[in-house]
This record gives C-alpha cells, sequence and structure tokens, in this order.
C-alpha cells in the first residue's frame, strides 16, 4: 500500500484528484478556522482535516484518513461534533467522505511519525523553552479565588497551593499562558494583573504573598468586576487569545451570581466555576440559589464546571483541570467571526430584478446568514431594500434568533422600483448602522445589486468604511464592475464578486463568510 500523501489543514475535498485516496493530516490544526459543510458525508468544499476530525476518525493530533469522492446532493446539515461546528448547505456539485485507513498504512505512518520525534515514553527533560512557556495553550486567564470568611485562614492558604500547582502546570511563558489573580471578599481586588509576570516562578511568589482579606464571599461582584476590568489591553490581555475566570468557591456565593456570568459572556469570556465542599443538604436552604454554577458558567454542559470534596489532597485534581484550561477548541464563549459580527444586507429590488430572481437573492442571504450565531449577545443581521427609496425590512435588534432572522428573510416583499446604491448606502450607514457604532461585534455591509446605479456610490461606499464597516459588493447580471469595485474595502479583489447568472450567487456562500471571517480575525491580530 502506497504510503499516505501529506496535506495542509486547509486543503479540501476538491483539492483531491482521485476516486479514493489516503492522506496524512498534520497535528494542531487550529479548529476554530475550519470550514466543514455536512455531517458524515460533506460537501468538498469542506476542509478534508476538519471533517475527519469532526468525524471522529482522527483527534487534533492528526492521522492517516481515507477520501473518498462521492456525487453532490443536497441539504448538507449543520452539526457540532468533536469541537468543530459544521456548516449547512443547500446543495454543492460533490462531495466526500471520510473513513480509518487500512492497518498496514496506518502502521507505516506510526512508524515514519514515530522516527521523526522521541517516543512518548520518557520525553527528553528540556523541550519546553523555559521563557516561552506552553505555545499550545494559550489562554489569559484570571484565578478569581475565595477570601471570605467562609473559606477562613487555613483554607484559603490550601486554596494558595493549589492555584500555584496550575499556574506552574500550564506552562506560563511570554507565549503561552497568562495569569493573574482577583480576591473575592467584601469588595473585589485585583491582586496581580496578566502583565505583570510571564514566569511560573514570578506567579508562584506573588501567590504566596497573597494576604487574607475575610468579609462576605461576594462571588458575583468579584466575578462582575473581573469581566469587565481585568481583561484591558492596557493590562496585558492580548487580541485573539481566549479570556477565562476561573472561579473558586468554597461553599455558595453570598450574592447573585447570575446577572455577572450574563456580563461575562457579553463580554467573550469562558467562565469556569471551581465548588468545593458542596453545600449539604441542612445548608441549601441557606443558598439563594441552588443551581448557581449553571447560570454562571459559559455554557451549561458539564464541561465548566468542576467540583473538589475538599481543600485538602488536592493534587489528582491539577491536571484535569489545566487540561480543561488549555481545551482552546473547547472555549464556546470566546468571540470568533461566528458570534462576533453584525452584517448588514442591502437588498436591490429594482424593476431588472424580477419576482423569481429576488427569491434566489433572499436565498442566497438566508445561506449567509445561517452560517453565523445569532443571538441577543452574539452576531446580528439586518436587512434593507432599496430602489429609488430604502424601505429598513428589520433592524439588527430587531430579531435575536437564528429562526426568526431566516423568517424575516423570507418575508420580505419585492417592492421593484429605480436603483439609487449611493443613497441606500449612506441610509444603512446611518440608520441601521449607526447605532451599533460603539458595540462590541465588528461591522459588515454585503451589498446586492445587478445594474448600475443613477446616484454616485463611490462617496457613501467610503463613508461608511470610514465608519468601520467593512463592505464587500455583489453583482450579477448587468452590474458593472468598476461600482463593485469602488463600493468594495481593500483589496477589492477579495471584497468584489459577480455572477452572470442569479442562480451563481449560491457559490458565492463560503466565500462570503471565509471573507468575513478572514477580516474578523485580521482585525483581532
Amino acid at each position: 500500500s502506497l504510503a499516505p500523501t501529506a496535506i495542509t489543514c486547509f486543503t479540501r475535498g476538491l483539492d483531491l484528484r482521485k476516486g479514493t485516496e489516503d492522506v496524512l493530516c498534520p497535528a494542531n490544526c487550529p479548529l476554530w478556522q475550519f470550514y466543514v459543510f455536512g455531517d458524515g458525508v460533506y460537501a468538498s468544499l469542506s476542509s478534508i482535516c476538519g471533517a475527519a476530525i469532526h468525524r471522529g476518525v482522527i483527534t487534533n493530533a492528526g492521522g492517516a484518513v481515507r477520501v473518498q469522492t462521492l456525487p453532490g446532493q443536497e441539504n448538507y446539515p449543520a452539526v457540532n461534533a468533536n469541537g468543530i461546528q459544521s456548516q449547512a448547505l443547500a446543495r454543492w456539485a460533490s462531495s466526500f467522505s471520510v473513513t480509518h485507513t487500512k492497518n498496514t498504512v496506518l502502521e507505516a505512518v506510526g512508524r515514519s511519525v514515530s522516527t521523526a520525534r522521541p517516543s512518548t515514553g520518557k520525553r527528553p527533560k528540556k523541550p519546553l523553552d523555559k521563557k516561552a512557556g506552553n505555545k499550545d495553550c494559550k489562554a489569559d486567564i484570571a484565578f478569581l479565588i475565595d477570601g471570605s470568611y467562609n473559606i477562613g485562614q487555613r483554607r484559603f492558604n490550601l486554596q494558595k497551593n493549589f492555584v500555584g500547582k496550575v499556574a506552574v502546570m500550564l506552562g506560563i511563558g511570554t507565549e503561552g499562558p497568562h495569569v493573574g489573580v482577583v480576591q473575592a471578599s467584601e469588595h473585589p481586588k485585583i491582586e496581580f494583573y496578566l502583565k505583570n509576570f510571564t514566569a511560573a516562578k514570578e506567579v508562584l511568589f506573588a501567590i504566596k504573598e497573597l494576604g487574607f482579606r475575610g468579609g462576605n464571599s461576594n462571588t458575583g461582584k468579584a466575578l462582575k468586576h473581573t469581566a469587565q476590568k481585568f481583561f484591558s489591553l492596557e493590562n496585558g490581555a492580548r487580541k485573539g487569545i481566549p479570556k477565562i475566570i476561573v472561579v473558586f468557591l468554597d461553599g455558595w456565593p453570598s450574592d447573585d451570581i447570575e446577572e455577572a456570568g450574563i456580563v461575562a459572556r457579553e463580554f467573550g469570556v469562558n467562565v469556569f466555576i471551581v465548588s468545593v465542599a458542596k453545600p449539604t443538604t441542612e445548608e441549601l436552604g441557606m443558598v439563594q440559589d441552588i443551581s448557581f454554577v449553571d447560570k454562571a458558567v459559559c455554557r451549561n454542559n458539564g464541561f465548566f464546571s468542576y467540583q473538589m470534596p475538599t481543600w485538602f489532597g488536592t493534587t489528582k485534581y491539577v491536571k484535569p483541570l489545566v487540561q480543561k484550561l488549555c481545551s482552546h477548541e473547547q472555549m464556546l464563549c470566546s468571540k470568533t467571526c461566528y458570534n462576533s459580527v453584525n452584517i448588514g444586507f442591502l437588498i436591490d429590488g429594482s424593476s431588472s430584478v424580477g419576482d423569481s430572481n429576488f427569491r434566489l437573492v433572499l436565498e442566497f442571504i438566508s445561506n449567509v446568514a445561517k452560517a453565523f450565531e445569532i443571538s441577543d449577545i452574539g452576531s446580528k443581521i439586518a436587512a434593507v431594500q432599496f430602489t429609488y427609496d430604502q424601505h429598513a425590512e428589520f433592524s439588527f435588534t430587531d430579531y435575536t434568533t437564528k429562526e426568526k432572522v431566516l423568517s424575516a428573510i423570507r418575508n420580505i416583499r419585492y417592492m421593484s422600483g429605480g436603483t439609487a446604491t449611493g443613497d441606500a448606502i449612506s441610509f444603512m450607514t446611518r440608520n441601521v448602522f449607526g447605532p451599533m457604532k460603539d458595540g462590541p461585534n465588528k461591522n459588515f455591509l454585503v451589498v446586492l445589486t445587478d445594474g448600475q446605479s443613477y446616484d454616485d456610490v463611490r462617496g457613501p461606499a467610503a463613508a461608511a468604511q470610514k465608519a468601520g464597516i467593512t463592505v464587500f459588493s455583489v453583482g450579477v447580471a448587468w452590474a458593472p464592475l468598476d461600482d463593485l469595485k469602488d463600493m468594495a474595502s481593500e483589496p477589492r479583489e477579495s471584497h468584489t464578486f459577480f455572477t452572470r447568472e442569479f442562480t451563481g450567487l449560491e457559490q458565492m456562500v463560503p466565500d462570503i463568510i471565509r471573507g468575513i471571517c478572514k477580516d474578523f480575525l485580521d482585525s483581532k491580530q
């Protein structure tokens, strides 16, 4: 059997030439950048390695995969599996499936890989560049420790020991995790920030020096304060790296923690709760809200809560907690392009479009919107239809679920009339994006038109871009290329799209989604 062909993280099914091919996926692909469409049978524009991880054929450690080319189909479903959210696609011309390769190939790979790096039995002791730290665990972490009378001085010291062990095992360093500590008591106190120390030794010393404050635990107050104040760039937070708060709770919180959890999610912070000594049956009457853990964590899926019976003998709990904190792809509350953008669609409703083509335009918009996580704290969608006039179909704040947005798009009625694209862009910048300009999301405008505008588009598009809106122009049929380029953001080539027929819009969906995500990531670097 032939050795498998090495491919990159982003090689797609349609890049392969043979009907069946064995390939070798690299290790440590960035999961959040994968584009995968479908489940089991994947549209050929999906990443092969992404599909293989999604299917469970390999993990993020890479490995050999057998790829089988299949005919195209309709309705590829969106499914979340193994840390990857695949996306739905209405139809695509070809597909593929992924399976394990035959054993002989795996053995060959196993040998070639294991000669390339030391066997895991006894690793040479010095692979970690001490200063750089653990590069596989990039995270900005705030340890929110309990400094209340509830825990007392003795258990407070045991808590410090545990946090110190976690900090050391994380592999703190300039290019690895950075940590800081906040103490929850009557009033929260930020003990040290992410930027203060980048070596484990220094962090350990700073933790040892922490004094016990006492007072009520007021965990909710401390969590809210940490989410709002701790992760600023001037305090050492890094762009595009997961923000995590690990809340240590002895017993139960003395104040409301639910609102603080919502604030943390709005700020893109992943909250973990480590609860020690759960309230006993007799104590439950004193707890304001017995489901306090579920309400504060990033997601109530079991991953973000962690329990220890007491503060004694906690060493065995260090490693599993560190593994969670380093699972980049599980940080569901981090800001990603899917949950942190506002996309406004500007739809040409002029008489040259016609009713049946207008339906194809709406289908295109739905397929783009579908890829994003729409919610009150996530991504938002707005739509304006224009002729000589503009009609705001719905604004960013009208609908906060994907179902409602898709239903609103389906219900848009075709206007018919002239084409004043420039005026429409100005309307959109002022009335639709205006109210969102200080919000946390990045703003995108997708202009769809099928003809020449009667007014100037260059000025209004430049004003939109100056207001922080990234513009994609999508032209169909008679839309002049010069107009499309004049409207599009830089680099113009990657923000301008054109198709001769309305049926060609569908093929552009993945490219628009990818373009939005690329711009989002670039803005975070």
